[in-house]
């Protein structure tokens, strides 16, 4: 049993066993992420609340260590020399501390290498506007995202402005110049630093994590003046993106947000990441994408959001898809297995006969 290790030895051993995460806990075992799952590492021995503050101090800034004392949790992220980088979230729970810690790739990815959809690339296109990308943690989202910009860097002589917390990718300049600034280190809060974004002679805006009704004025307001801003929300598909956003305001103003998002809001990619099963792909995105038109600009007036997974299916020829297309193509495609698919569809039955040639009913033309 190995009891002489550190945070760092940790960390390191991710890329040997392919491990996205790692999660760490006083009293327990190391347990990595791997192909989704949480995979118990029982040659450590239980770390102790004590030791385990010990190694996860070791790696952390002064500031850092002052924020958790605080508040009790820090987010933050940190290099290893040779190695990678890493997000770090420091917690108590039950009165102990604990981490999770995910490895980012030491290359910024590309639409291709994360298997997105070819018609995600269309995000890259829109001159202003919003464009979210949601799931659930751990979904990739932020690599989502990491490879838009990093596009728009390659591609657009414009300069790009992201507020982040924590940075994660590094960014050099291409035919873009790219600002960074994490929250914290370069400016005290996010408040802070959405307050002075436009005087920063933005054309790209990256605003992370939509978290609350300040992020969403701001983006909406961006994208109303000729941005081009992208953000994250914790959704699970469209239709919920739009009820999360109406959530973070009183009942009396959604029309006027519904109004604005009609607008403004230019796609909204919701995505999952599957254990996959083709050799050399650990993980695959299912993924729902939807490109305003005006079919979907007049439910969300009309407040008829459970219509819009309808209309998404209604435009397949513009690249939009729902999760039940997206899961049948990467079952018959050969990344997931058909078992896989069926435990995240929303209705199995319907998937499972698609997948044996039984044709069913699409939803084309009028939506009513």
């Amino acid at each position: 049993m190995r009891d002489n290790f550190n945070l760092k030895d940790l960390l390191i051993s991710m890329e040997d066993l392919d491990a996205t995460d790692v999660h760490l806990q006083a009293g327990s075992v190391p347990a990595y992420r791997i192909k989704g799952d949480l995979e118990k590492q029982y040659e450590y021995g239980p770390i102790s609340d004590e030791r385990l503050r010990e190694i996860i101090f070791e790696l952390l800034t002064e500031r850092d260590k002052r924020t958790f004392d605080e508040k009790n949790t820090v987010d933050t992220a940190i290099s290893i020399p040779g190695v990678g980088r890493f997000r770090i979230s420091v917690f108590q729970q039950r009165g102990s501390i604990a981490l999770a810690a995910r490895r980012i790739s030491n290359q910024i990815p590309d639409f291709d290498t994360l298997h997105l959809p070819d018609a995600v690339k269309k995000i890259v296109e829109f001159p202003s506007g919003l464009v979210l990308v949601t799931g659930p943690t751990g979904s990739g989202k932020s690599s989502t995202l990491a490879a838009v910009i990093n596009n728009i860097n390659k591609t657009r002589k414009c300069h790009i402005l992201c507020i982040e917390d924590p940075i994660e990718y590094m960014y050099k300049n291409e035919l873009a110049i790219v600002n960074q600034r994490e929250i914290g280190i370069d400016v005290p809060s996010f408040k802070e630093a959405l307050r002075y974004a436009v005087r920063q002679d933005p054309d790209v805006i990256l605003v992370g994590e939509i978290r609350d009704r300040d992020t969403v004025e701001f983006a909406l307001q961006s994208a109303e003046t000729g941005h081009l801003v992208f953000g994250t929300l914790h959704s699970s598909n469209v239709s919920q993106t739009i009820s999360r956003i109406l959530n973070f305001f009183p009942h009396s103003e959604h029309p006027s947000i519904r109004r604005s998002l009609a607008a403004h809001l230019k796609s909204v990619v919701s995505q999952l990441l599957l254990p996959s099963c083709k050799e050399g792909i650990t993980l695959i995105p299912a993924t729902e994408i939807m490109f305003m038109n005006s079919t979907i600009s007049r439910i969300i007036l009309e407040e008829q959001d459970s219509k819009i997974v309808k209309a998404i299916r209604s435009a397949r020829t513009e690249g939009m898809q729902d999760f039940e297309l997206s899961l049948y193509n990467l079952v018959t495609d050969g990344f997931i297995t058909k078992e896989t698919a069926l435990e995240q569809a929303e209705n199995p039955q319907s998937l499972d006969m698609k997948l044996r040639g039984i044709s069913l009913s699409e939803e084309t033309g009028i939506i009513s």
